[in-house]
């Protein structure tokens, strides 16, 4: 009997033995995380990361994959930040603030450029030569993008409201295919789309804005930041490399763009080199506040965010500027 308490006294020590190591292994399993990141090709960064693969090198070893979903436009992004499909999504400055004001728990941790990618385009030989003369016309435009935010500013200043134009909802691909067939009259265009329609279909640009471009920004869920905020910071530092090389590698980077947006080099490079300005301070701050309040009365108007007071809130609380204050380029 000794001897059988013995073996059963043993058998128990060795199965909590082997329950305490395999629990001591249960969190080093846990640690391996998987980075969901953005692509889009109004992104010219993204499209270098991606293709660096700097991140996934760098991440290897703590046990982090990095994974990549294509953004056709801001409300795409947006889209997969709301559905935790994304941890770091890129958006215009505009369309982040709109999605925080309705309800996305988002916060702006990075600048990555302030680009010229909207503006009021006419297909080929419309008469059309101003945004005044787009009463009573159909305009094409991805609502919830700064193309759309910019074409209501753009309106705004013509003196002409939303319901003196009508407004068709479609991806900005989508857009510039109604424009080039004449379905519409007007596109609220995004390069490298717009560039593309430009120079191939000869489409016109009749109003050209750079200050009602709201700047390319990183946006993160705030859990994500909340529970990885070294994998943030991975990710910005990462940009800020991207940007540098793009700088320093400018033909190289052209072709990239050219290749992975199935665009020419010719509108690749009118694009990054005419319509991208890279060299802009990646810190969120008063660059970007300064645009968000000489929209916000638009964004109002039109209904794009639930109240004056979401709106006002999402203002005050969008910009997180930490991540890209301790920035490194190595």
């Amino acid at each position: 009997m000794r001897t059988v308490r013995f073996a059963v006294a043993a058998a128990l020590s060795l199965t909590l033995l082997t329950g305490c190591v395999q629990g001591e292994d249960e969190p080093a399993a846990a640690k391996t995380t998987t980075l969901r990141l953005d692509y889009a090709y109004y992104n010219p960064a993204s499209l270098v990361l991606r293709e660096q693969k700097w991140l996934e090198t760098d991440l290897a070893a703590k046990g982090v994959t990095v994974t990549w979903q294509l953004s056709a436009g801001s409300n795409k992004a947006n889209e997969g930040l709301r559905a935790d499909a994304l941890d770091v999504g890129s958006t215009a400055g505009a369309a982040a603030l709109v999605a925080r004001a309705n309800g996305t728990p988002i916060r702006t941790i990075s600048v990555f450029s302030q680009p010229e990618w909207a503006a009021v385009v006419v297909p080929k030989g419309s008469p059309i030569t101003s945004v005044a003369g787009l009463r009573g016309r159909k305009i094409a435009a991805t609502k919830g993008t700064d193309p759309y935010f910019f074409l209501l500013r753009a309106l705004d200043e013509a003196g002409l409201k939303p319901a003196d134009v009508t407004v068709v909802n479609l991806q900005h691909a989508d857009g510039k295919t109604a424009l080039e067939r004449g379905q519409v009259d007007a596109w609220a265009g995004l390069d490298p789309l717009m560039a593309h329609s430009e120079t191939d279909a000869g489409s016109k640009l009749i109003y050209r804005n750079v200050a009602f471009n709201s700047y390319g920004v990183l946006n993160a869920r705030e859990s994500f930041l909340a529970a990885h905020p070294e994998l943030a910071q991975a990710v910005v530092n990462a940009y800020e490399r991207a940007r540098t090389w793009i700088q320093a590698n400018p033909d190289q980077a052209v072709e990239l763009y050219a290749r992975d947006a199935k665009i020419s080099p010719a509108v690749a490079k009118l694009v990054l080199t005419t319509r991208t300005r890279l060299d802009v301070d990646p810190v969120p701050g008063d660059a970007q506040r300064a645009v968000f309040e000489k929209i916000l009365p638009v964004l109002i108007a039109d209904g794009n965010v639930k109240s004056e007071e979401s709106a006002r809130t999402a203002l005050d609380t969008l910009l997180e500027p930490k991540y890209a204050t301790a920035r490194s380029t190595t």
